[in-house]
């Protein structure tokens, strides 16, 4: 008899994602990593106790994804780069997109407070939001969070005509940004004012 297929951990949580990738998380079984990898199930459960613990450690790497094709942006404005590395998630990968953001699910809840934290830390960092409150740089992330799913649902679904490449999506989100900012230090403006 010819010996067992050996497959490491990095191997079976590989598989998963591209699973994920191209179908969906919810689609990620046992039986499929394991007819992707062309072994039966019982080297994955050497691994990973279920499917869930599987899963969750799926979607950790879909986050470091996120977090990759943030820190690749580097163009020197923070703020931008966040927007750009989301339109790049959505159009690189339509599905986990769809599956973390567009649908009800329990995988965003701890990654949302994290993350928020981490990207006002970024804004704090980029000149252009010089001088605002840590809570009015998250007031304005919160509006920007709001346009750029908008975005990037479109971008997911692919609801944009052929016209409208990634270069002039970031000009859109750029323009939605200044007016943000705009709009936050003219209202910071007249509070100031006002208080004189």
């Amino acid at each position: 008899m010819p010996p067992k297929k050996k497959f490491s951990k990095q191997q079976i949580i590989d598989a998963a994602f591209e699973i994920a990738k191209s179908e969906g998380i919810e689609k990620i079984t046992i039986r499929k990593v394991a007819t992707r990898l062309g072994s039966s199930i019982a080297p994955i459960y050497v691994n990973f106790n279920d499917v869930n613990e599987l899963i969750g450690v799926v979607v950790q790497k879909v986050f470091d994804v996120s977090q990759r094709l943030l820190i690749e942006q580097n163009s020197g404005n923070r703020f931008r780069d966040i927007g750009v590395a989301s339109i790049r998630f959505a159009k690189g990968y339509p599905h986990l997109f769809r599956d973390l953001v567009m649908n009800s699910n329990d995988y965003m809840k701890g990654y949302d407070k994290g993350m928020g934290d981490e990207l006002i830390m970024h804004m704090k960092k980029d000149p252009t939001l010089e001088g605002f409150t840590e809570d009015e740089l998250k007031d304005i992330l919160m509006k920007m969070k709001i346009f750029q799913t908008g975005l990037t649902v479109m971008v997911a679904n692919r609801l944009f005509t052929d016209d409208i490449n990634e270069e002039k999506m970031v000009e859109i989100l750029d323009s939605a940004a200044d007016d943000v900012i705009a709009a936050t230090r003219l209202r910071k403006k007249g509070t100031l004012d006002r208080k004189n």
